[in-house]
């Protein structure tokens, strides 16, 4: 092997050289012919004599003179594409007179058939095959009957290989002399080349592995230059080939494994085998050689990882020489990468270098945060930007460098704060999480330096590609890149408690972003560059809402993200980038997601006092942002984010109400059964937010505010039957109702019969007769309901579900529904309301039910005489109003009689 890497190096540039030489040859050689054919071409039309002037159909009919044989190569030229010159001087013959002009077009030519088929493709490709199993087969038979000795049929095997080889050699030439075209699938040269360096492979390894005729070191070199010979003659066989050579060059140290494996010679192996494979596909522009290749030297660096004793120096150079190689070679656009227009994300080019960072990652994660693995990792990151910064093929590389410097700092986060991967039941034994010992010095060092190299390429990237997607990605990358590093090193040093020196780095960040958002505003338009300022604040935003973060407690995260959406709908304002709407949008669903974690904001923590509690600024703040947020996105139209952001607010300010009822009637204990109080405070809360929704959406003609107050009413009447009229009814479950006249009873039925009729009125002539009458029938419902609860009250005391029914209460019932009907018609007739009209009649035929079904047969003695009378009174009452006053309105007075003069 090699005593020093730069003798590595060495070899790979020769390598190298000499395949960027094979190509230059080729196409010099390629030049020469096609000037050679155009000076043929040029000659033979320098003795072609200029036609007569005739007429067009004299010229026609007469004879030309023929022009002398020309090179093969310039007759198909002048075949092809005749000289402008005779074009212009030949006057364009009439149709007629033309006979290739009727001929049809030719034809496509026919699919090969079944028989073509087998004769000029299956044939090749089993007999290629048949001769590389012949050569086994042969083997197999000499050993089972004894005939050859081992060293005699490893000798046999080889000259079995090299005839092979021979007759590819021989076959392919003959055919460039003959002129043939191959078959691009069925090269008969190739096949044999193919089964020869097959058979040469087997020839080797039975003579290390069966018969032990090999040492490990010999066996390994041997079985290299097989696979090196067979890359290179891939550039005179095609990809078949190189298919094979490669994967023989990768899978031969498998075959020659040992116990004790030395890495240097494995990776410096590998690193030559990777040189020359990148070199042939980039000669012959074969992305799938690239690709396999990749693929290949990354699933070379997991051996030796899940190991204890893991050789960091051997797998970090196998990682830098990968990402060399692929930057010299593959990356379009860079040193000797293939050419590519400008402004294209080419995918081979961006997942090479990304294959590459992430083994290095991998090499960090296992090595537990080595010092020479976290320089290797460094090197690689930054020579990513460098590379990207020069060719915009590889910028897609950007997001995968990004990616795996947070997977590192995170991890190391992780592992240095084992408390962080305890379950609550506790660690498994065995299983614990084991802390890091890299120095927190360096790791700031290396933050520091991601956090600038990201940041500060990412601003002076804009403005230098002619394509949107390039600033863009750099962007993102120089936005995303210090915040998620900010966070990890929150994570490992302050173990996610308050700090105040990391606060003050989040302020200094979100100056840097923000002054580079205000630079970036006062540039020209550039493709991409409002998307970019965009990003840049965002992270403005992002930054500030961490110094929040940083500097409070944990709650106030959810506090920070909402003035988020806050700023930037004021930041969308200013400066008017579609973008920042969607980006408010997604800031309140990053904190609706917060919430439907945990509801309380900061779990046990919500404290006791009713209203001024976590719960007010946790959801108080939120809503008031959203609020905000909303005004100001309507005010350049309404779209998805601007819903978005409205269902946001509308469901913090409910949450915000309930939570605040719950708390306040459970004395802050927010898993407690529900109660009356809480029912009654949920239902008057809901139907007065519904109200208020009722009046804004006249104004503001927004679906959410439309669907919101739907929403909130259907709660609201969900709660009204479902709790108070059953499973909170004083009358079916034993509940202290309080006082004589300021109790449960006017909270849970009297407010809500009131707040309900305003609803009714509300929706009245906006909405549906049907949905406006159903809530004012509920109105009635629990009106009737609150006269009868305090009837009973006055008769029972604070628990109504307990004692015997007298006549005089139920007497005093037809007497209080009777003047509850009364009431309702006289306010009918006052405000001219036929709703409040019908009500009183729905009453009043209701006491009158009760009167003839109830009262007769429970009532005895006076009360049921007075019953009766007070019915009849009140009847004969209402029957005089409605024919003197309502009738009166509705008559029309007759005609004054006319008088005579």
């Amino acid at each position: 092997m090699f005593d020093a890497p730069f003798d590595v190096f060495a070899v790979m540039i020769a390598i190298v050289a000499f395949l960027i030489a094979l190509k230059a040859s080729n196409q010099t050689t390629e030049l020469r012919r096609r000037l050679g054919s155009l000076e043929a071409a040029l000659q033979a039309q320098r003795q072609v004599p200029p036609p007569p002037p005739l007429p067009v159909q004299e010229h026609v009919s007469a004879p030309t003179a023929e022009p002398p044989p020309l090179a093969p190569e310039a007759e198909a030229e002048v075949d092809v594409a005749p000289p402008p010159l005779v074009m212009e001087e030949a006057a364009p013959p009439p149709p007629q007179a033309s006979p290739e002009a009727d001929a049809p077009p030719p034809l496509p030519a026919p699919a090969p058939g079944f028989e073509e088929r087998l004769g000029t493709r299956w044939v090749v490709w089993i007999g290629g095959l048949a001769l590389a199993l012949g050569g086994f087969f042969m083997v197999r038979y000499s050993i089972e009957a004894g005939l050859l000795g081992p060293g005699v049929r490893v000798f046999l095997g080889g000259l079995f290989a090299a005839a092979l080889l021979a007759a590819g050699e021989w076959t392919r030439r003959k055919e460039s002399i003959s002129t043939l075209q191959a078959l691009p699938i069925a090269n008969i040269p190739a096949i044999l080349t193919a089964a020869g360096t097959a058979v040469a492979f087997a020839t080797v390894y039975a003579a290390y592995a069966l018969y032990g005729f090999l040492v490990l070191a010999t066996a390994f070199v041997l079985l290299g230059i097989v696979a090196m010979g067979t890359l290179a003659a891939a550039l005179l066989h095609g990809p078949a080939l190189a298919g094979l050579g490669v994967v023989g060059a990768f899978a031969t140290p498998v075959l020659v494994s040992s116990d004790k494996p030395d890495y240097w010679a494995l990776y410096i192996y590998l690193a030559i085998v990777t040189a020359a494979s990148f070199g042939l596909a980039r000669i012959r522009l074969w992305r799938w050689l690239a690709v396999t290749t990749i693929v290949f030297a990354v699933l070379w660096i997991f051996p030796g990882l899940d190991t204890g004793e893991l050789q960091v120096a051997p797998h970090a150079f196998h990682a830098i020489a990968g990402f060399v190689l692929a930057a010299l070679l593959v990356v379009c656009g860079f040193m000797f990468g293939p050419d590519i227009e400008d402004g294209q994300i080419e995918p081979v080019s961006s997942s090479a270098l990304g294959a590459y960072l992430f083994g290095a990652m991998l090499i960090v994660l296992s090595s537990a945060h080595a010092d020479l693995s976290l320089i290797a990792f460094t090197l690689l990151v930054a020579a990513t930007l460098f590379v990207a910064w020069r060719a915009e093929s590889a910028v897609g590389a950007l997001g995968a460098a990004a990616a795996t410097v947070f997977i590192v700092f995170a991890e190391w986060a992780v592992r240095a704060n084992p408390d962080m991967l305890v379950l609550p039941g506790g660690p498994m034994a065995g299983i614990a999480p084991t802390a890091t010992d890299s120095a927190v010095t360096q790791h700031l060092v290396m933050a520091a330096i991601f956090a600038a190299g990201f940041g500060i390429a990412g601003f002076f990237a804009q403005g230098r590609s002619r394509s949107a997607i390039i600033p863009v990605v750099w962007s993102a990358a120089g936005v995303a890149t210090p915040i998620a590093i900010l966070i990890a090193l929150y994570a490992r040093i302050a173990h996610l408690d308050r700090s105040i020196p990391f606060a003050i780095l989040a302020v200094l960040l979100a100056a840097s972003l923000g002054a580079a958002t205000e630079a970036l505003t006062r540039r020209e338009a550039r493709p991409g560059l409002a998307i970019s300022t965009a990003l840049f604040a965002t992270g403005t935003l992002g930054a500030l809402a961490l110094a929040l973060t940083f500097a409070l407690e944990k709650g106030w995260l959810t506090i920070a993200l909402a003035l988020m959406s806050l700023g930037t709908a004021w930041i969308a304002m200013q400066r008017p980038i579609p973008f920042l709407r969607w980006l408010a949008a997604i800031f309140a669903a990053i904190v609706t997601a917060r919430i439907v974690y945990d509801p309380r904001i900061v779990g046990d923590a919500v404290g006791t006092t009713p209203i001024l509690n976590w719960l007010l600024w946790g959801y108080g703040l939120p809503a008031a942002s959203f609020w905000g947020a909303s005004i100001l996105l309507r005010r350049r139209g309404d779209d998805a984010p601007l819903r978005m952001v409205e269902a946001a607010a509308i469901l913090f300010t409910a949450l915000l109400a309930f939570m605040e009822v719950r708390h306040l009637a459970t004395g802050g204990d927010m898993i407690a059964t529900p109660s009356l109080l809480e029912a009654a405070l949920q239902v008057c809360v809901a139907l007065a937010m519904a109200i208020g929704l009722e009046r804004l959406r006249l104004r503001s003609h927004s679906i959410v505010h439309n669907v919101g107050a739907v929403v909130l009413t259907a709660i609201a009447g969900l709660i009204s039957v479902f709790g108070l009229l059953i499973l909170e009814n004083p009358l079916i479950w034993r509940i202290d109702v309080g006082g004589a006249v300021f109790n449960l009873l006017l909270l849970g039925y009297g407010l809500p019969a009131v707040l309900m009729l305003l609803l009714a009125y509300a929706a009245a002539g906006e909405r549906g007769k049907v949905y406006a009458n159903t809530i004012a029938g509920g109105a009635l419902v629990f009106a009737l309901a609150y006269v009868t609860l305090e009837i009973r009250r006055f008769y029972h005391g604070p628990f109504l579900d307990s004692g015997e029914t007298t006549g005089a209460e139920q007497y005093t019932y037809s007497i209080g529904w009777l003047a509850f009907g009364v009431v309702l018609l006289g306010v009918g007739i006052i405000v001219n309301s036929e709703r409040a009209r019908l009500a009183s009649a729905a009453v009043i035929a209701l006491t009158i039910l009760k009167a003839f079904v109830i009262d007769m047969s429970t009532l005895t003695g006076v009360y049921r005489a007075l019953s009766f009378m007070c019915l009849g009174i009140v009847l004969v009452a209402i029957g005089w109003l409605y024919q003197r006053i309502l009738f009166r309105r509705q008559v029309t007075p007759p005609p004054a009689p006319q008088t005579g003069g």
